[in-house]
Parts: structure tokens; sequence; C-alpha cells
């Protein structure tokens, strides 16, 4: 069959493209922005898209079409959806297509407002590493694994499940068309505050999955989260979590370029890990994982810790952009204030007593809502000098979200130095001449961050390398 997708450069999109074409699929598509990294996993990928939307350039031959939800998709105003119907092409969002592709699998559910892309790319990792061929379906780019999306033979097929709506009409929650044999709860935080207003509204698809887990499978939930613990009641589940709990935990935590700990399991039993991924967040993703996986006598032990060490986790959660030079630059997931303060901690605690420098890009609608602006109030704590890019006019209601200036007299008022970046070619070229060598960089955006990303590691690596670093 030939796919063809609609909003292809989308991290669901682009991972199912990926499992469609790991079946054996032709597939294709267009977008109107495609940026880096998707554009460079599309391009390695070898899957065929165009930035742009125009009819005529259609293939010939389409089977199904996947639409994504972007407000430039809409059937209305967007000229490939309307000659996609005026062909009789068969047309589905992403959540449907995964959802029906995936019904007769052991599908785990890997939900929660954070860690659920690291979640799902551990498990798939570990297995993988551990011989086998299960199917996975993560919303970000794998350091570890070939693709986003893979088929596999096995049985097990772990899916990201993500909450946000299906589609601008249909306002259920993506998780809730995948069938789930087993379901993983990393936490639970008031979050897409723009199609879920209030918290009840927020925890309801999550308290619908977790009345659909099967008493034959396993239900795999974080304790620290009081709404994770209220949501799931009386229910038989397993714990995990950082600190003890009734389940598994983390011991003997030594921070370090290579950190160890000892995962506890319930029955007392302790297996040392070690990991080089930043932050204790990651050690509580970790213990999430590995829970699964022993609970179900997937994984040996031996398997275990050799996979733990081994796995790099995935693409602009906290990995490493620079090379060679002495400020080193990481990049975070920042689509919200939970992801943005993780990042951040894992950073100071790992380099306690250097100035940390952060670029940051109000990318989601959240962070554009003027009703989260008391978000700026706090989210910096700890860091020295905030540099933030302007908010993308993108959306529905972009006429009445934040602008730069509001969101940097919120920051600047609770005592944090923060600049507006206008012109990020200058930026990036006085940036790199004020620094004084001690730093550590964190960038945080879930968009493109206007190319810096890229351009400004090598120039630090150029004028702060040293020969002594690979």
């Amino acid at each position: 069959m030939h796919i063809y997708f609609l909003g292809i450069a989308g991290a669901g999109m682009s991972a199912l493209a990926c499992l469609l074409q790991s079946q054996g699929h032709e597939v294709s598509g267009s977008d109107d922005g495609v940026f880096p990294p998707i554009s460079s996993y599309l391009d390695k990928a070898g899957i065929a898209y165009k930035t742009g939307f125009d009819a005529k350039s259609l293939p010939d031959h389409i089977d199904a079409a996947i639409i994504g939800t972007s407000a430039k998709l809409r059937l209305a105003t967007n000229p490939e959806f309307k000659e996609l119907m005026a062909r009789g092409v068969p047309c589905y969002n992403f959540a449907t297509y995964l959802g029906e592709i995936t019904k007769t699998r052991e599908n785990l559910i890997v939900a929660g407002s954070f860690g659920k892309s690291s979640l799902t790319a551990l498990i798939a990792f570990l297995l993988v590493h551990a011989g086998k061929d299960p199917g996975w379906f993560i919303g970000a780019i794998p350091l570890d694994l070939p693709e986003t999306g893979h088929a596999g033979l096995d049985p097990l097929f772990v899916v990201e499940g993500d909450e946000y709506v299906i589609s601008l009409e249909d306002h259920r929650s993506k998780f809730e068309l995948y069938e789930p044999a087993h379901v993983l709860i990393s936490s639970i935080v008031h979050d897409h505050i723009n199609m879920f207003p209030t918290m009840a509204e927020y925890e309801a698809p999550f308290q619908r999955l977790i009345n659909r887990a099967k008493p034959t499978g396993l239900l795999l939930a974080c304790y620290a989260y009081e709404p994770v613990r209220r949501l799931i009641g009386d229910k038989a589940a397993t714990w995990y979590g950082l600190a003890p709990n009734p389940g598994y935990y983390a011991a003997d935590i030594q921070i370090g370029p290579i950190t160890h700990f000892s995962l506890c399991r319930p029955n007392g039993e302790k297996i040392k890990l070690k990991t080089e991924l930043l932050g204790l967040h990651n050690i509580e993703n970790l213990i999430g994982g590995c829970a699964f996986l022993l609970e179900r006598g997937l994984v040996t032990q031996a398997e275990l810790q050799s996979g733990v060490k081994a796995f790099r986790g995935v693409a602009r959660r906290l990995d490493k952009k620079t090379k060679s030079s002495i400020v080193p630059v990481y990049e975070g997931f920042g689509s919200s204030y939970e992801k943005a303060r993780s990042a951040i901690e894992a950073v100071k605690l790992h380099f306690p007593n250097q100035p940390i420098q952060v670029i940051f890009e109000p990318h989601t609608f959240s962070w554009r809502d003027p009703s989260a602006i008391t978000w700026y109030d706090t989210v910096f704590e700890g860091c020295d000098h905030i540099f933030i890019l302007p908010p993308p006019k993108i959306g529905d209601n972009s006429s009445s979200q934040l602008s730069l200036d509001q969101i940097l007299a919120r920051v600047r008022a609770n005592g944090i130095m923060a600049s507006g970046i206008v012109d990020t070619q200058a930026f990036s070229k006085d940036f790199t001449q004020g620094l004084k060598g001690n730093e550590v960089i964190l960038f945080l955006s879930s968009g493109p961050l206007a190319g810096l990303a890229d351009h400004l590691p090598p120039m630090l690596d150029a004028h702060f390398g040293t020969k002594d670093l690979d």
C-alpha cells in the first residue's frame, strides 16, 4: 500500500510512518514546516516528504491518507486534503490508524504527563538489547533504536500513549483508541490547559484508561503522584518510584558522570545498575521500565544491567549537543512546566557549582497562554541567565497569547536575569563571546529553537574546544 501523511513532521505522524514502512508499505508525505530533528530523521529513514501543500504534487496512487491535527490541515483550507477527499482516498487520523493496526497485539500503553517517551524507548531498547523483537511507537527520536516506529514480530507492542486530543473535532485522548493489555502511568500533573482547562478534565481520560486495564495484565504506576494513587484507588497495581514505596524503588544513589544506584524489588532483592543519563527523573524512569520487564519475566538480571548501562535515552531529553567544548550544551524537552523543571534540576544536580544559562522557546500553547503566566514565577529558579525566543505565531488563539515582553517582565520580576532573542545570528556570536568558560548551557523547547540547537553547539566546540575531548 502507498500511505500518504499530510502533516508528516509531527512526532506521532513520523513514528507511524516509520512503523508502516517497517511493514513494507510505501510511505510519503508533506508538511508546512519540517525542521530537525524530525527532518534529519525522515531523511535518514529514506521517507520522501515535501515542504508546503500543493494538490498537484500528490502521488498518482494513494491507498490511504493519515491527516495530522495542525490548524493548517483543515479540510476547508488545505488544498491537499481537498484533493484527497475529491479522489475518495480513505482518510484517518494517526491515533485511529495506530489503534486499528495494533488491536490484536499485546499492547503496553505507556501514559503520563511526562516520562512516557523515555519509558517507551527504554522498554523497547532493553527488549531489543536482550535479543527480542517487540513492536514500538515512540513520540520522540530514540538514540539507541533504528526507528521511532517498528512493527516487530513478537506479540508485545510498546506504545507511547498521548493524552492530547485526537483531533480538533474529537477531544478524546489519543490513548483511548488503543487496546491495552498492560498500562503504565508515569505521572499525572495538569498539562495541555488549552484542551483541558481544569485538573478534573485532564484527569478524566487517565481514569478511563486505568479502568480499561485488563485484570490479566499489569497495571504499573509511579507512586509519587497523588492523582495517580487516587485514580487507581483499590485496583490491583504494581508501584514504582524514586523513593521507597510498596513496589520498586531506588537506593544507594551515587551521582556522577556515571550514576550508580540499586534497584530494590518488592521481595527485598537489590540489582545494581549504572547509567550515564542525567537527573533523578531519569532514574525514576529506569526504575519503572525495569519494573515492567521484571514483573513480566522478559529479561534476565544480567540483560537488565547491560541494557540500562547502554541506554542513552531519546533526543531532546538532556542529550549532549557539544563534542569538545568545556562549556557543555544539553537539550531538554521544555513543553511544560514539569518537564522544564526536571531538566533544570538534573543539570543543577550534575553541575552544582557551575552557572546555568538557559535558551528557552515558549513553543507550546500552555507556555503562551496568559492563564499559565504563573509558570514563569518559579520555573527558572536556580538558573543564572535566561535567553528567550519570541513565542511563535501559530494556532487559532495566537492573537491572545503572551508576548515576549510580557514573558520577560514576569521572569525578571522573580529575580532572574532574562534577555530576549531577536536576531539569532547576532545572538549566537555575542552569546559565545560573552561566556567565561565555566557555564553549562541548556536548551528548552518542543519547537525548532530557530535553529540554535544545530548551529550554536559547533560554535562553542570551535571556541571552547579542547584537544583532550572527542
